[in-house]
């Protein structure tokens, strides 16, 4: 999936992973390939993306919003 994560300021993350898992305000959910459309507000947590096997990446966030579609993922976040 090509995931963007992006601030105010700046992009934080450009590229492809396997999956993110974000800290939605209901709890915490996981996208992966072929996910179900999704729009989602985000609250005060941890951002986790990459392989699932393999290597991963994290980004504290304070609050933002997720949408998802046919695997790309837009996640804006205040940080």
């Amino acid at each position: 999936m090509k995931i963007e994560i992006i601030s105010p300021e700046k992009v934080l993350f450009r590229g492809e992973a396997e999956a993110v898992t974000l800290p939605g305000v209901m709890g915490s959910f996981t996208i992966m390939h072929n996910h179900a459309p999704i729009i989602s507000i985000l609250k005060k947590g941890t951002i986790e993306y990459g392989s699932v096997a393999g290597s991963k990446a994290t980004i504290p966030v304070e609050s933002g919003f997720v949408e998802g579609k046919n695997n790309i993922i837009s996640i804006c976040v205040e940080q």
